[in-house]
């Protein structure tokens, strides 16, 4: 039989079959070991094949082949840092969920998102969440961020989970698509899907005021399926997002604002750090780039990890 992987627990999937049954799987032992180096070999949204077995009254899936992904999300394993962890398959479109404050997300953050989506051939979006929470200043400051990345092409979009502002917008752009929603604990994705499909029910929490975080509330990926001709992908909340699988030399590439000026470097393989006649920093220079894309840039170039606290939106 074949199916579509709707939950992960990391030892049981759930698994939807093309006549729309659902059955509860494991996978096969050896499966394991199929050279497959992240935390979890099954990913929501994969497409497999399952055999059904029964054992007494109990009918159990076993995924015994995973075919070949359109795409995924990954970053760096959590525990692990020299394994990765796939976030979902097979997306055709992601948000991420951005929140000025309460909890922060900042530049370097929506940064290595992005960069993900691009070396994936994922649409990516971004979602200005809480505005109706926002005073005078910091509207101006989510405008100006707003700014910044439409100029480099990405659809923005500022939304309100909580007084369904702009929540149109959104439907209308899943519509006969397989979603997925992503962002740091707190940023209200489990609250926005809840406004776009109430009957879910998802359950929601308050931040921390201490830490200006979110409480997990949700543990595991999962897709449901939306009364309006939609799929979504309901991920953790994230604190970090290491970029992988990437190699240095085509990082740039995946910058749309640096690869639409690299062939005006003079080297075909400037890194745009040291580098004489380098179109990226002629761009930065002139204000056509913005520092705090170069800086995530940068950050990643040089492997090191997200550091909120020098994060930067100009110069």
């Amino acid at each position: 039989m074949k199916g579509v992987v709707y939950k992960s627990t990391g030892s049981w999937y759930t698994v939807k079959s093309q006549q729309g049954d659902f059955y509860e799987c494991r996978i096969k032992g050896k499966f394991r070991m199929g050279g497959i180096k992240s935390t979890n070999p099954v990913s929501v949204g994969d497409l497999v094949e399952f055999e059904v077995e029964t054992k007494g009254d109990e009918t159990i899936g076993v995924i015994s082949k995973i075919e070949q992904r359109d795409n995924y999300i990954i970053r760096k394993s959590v525990n692990l840092s020299k394994q990765t962890h796939i976030i979902a398959a097979n997306i055709d479109i992601a948000f991420l969920l951005i929140t000025l404050n309460n909890p922060p997300t900042f530049t370097t953050f929506i940064d290595r998102f992005l960069v993900t989506a691009e070396a994936y051939h994922i649409q990516a979006v971004l979602l200005f969440n809480k505005i109706d929470t926002y005073n005078e200043d910091e509207l101006l400051e989510i405008k100006y961020l707003a700014a910044l990345y439409r100029k480099i092409g990405y659809e923005c979009v500022g939304i309100s989970a909580k007084t369904g502002k702009n929540i149109d917008k959104v439907k209308a752009l899943m519509v006969d698509k397989v979603s997925m929603f992503s962002g740091h604990s707190g940023v209200g994705k489990s609250t926005l899907i809840n406004i776009l499909e109430p009957n879910l029910n998802l359950k929601t929490s308050e931040i921390s005021e201490q830490h200006q975080q979110g409480q997990h509330t949700t543990t595991f990926a999962e897709m449901f399926d939306l009364s309006f001709g939609a799929q979504i992908i309901d991920t953790p909340g994230i604190k970090g997002f290491g970029v992988v699988e990437i190699e240095k030399e085509e990082l740039g590439d995946y910058f749309p604002e640096f690869f639409e000026r690299k062939a005006q470097c003079k080297f075909n393989n400037c890194l745009h750090i040291e580098e004489p006649q380098c179109a990226i920093k002629d761009a930065l220079d002139l204000g056509e780039i913005a520092w705090s894309r170069y800086k995530s840039y940068l950050q990643i170039l040089e492997g090191e990890d997200e550091n909120y606290r020098k994060d930067i939106y100009t110069q």
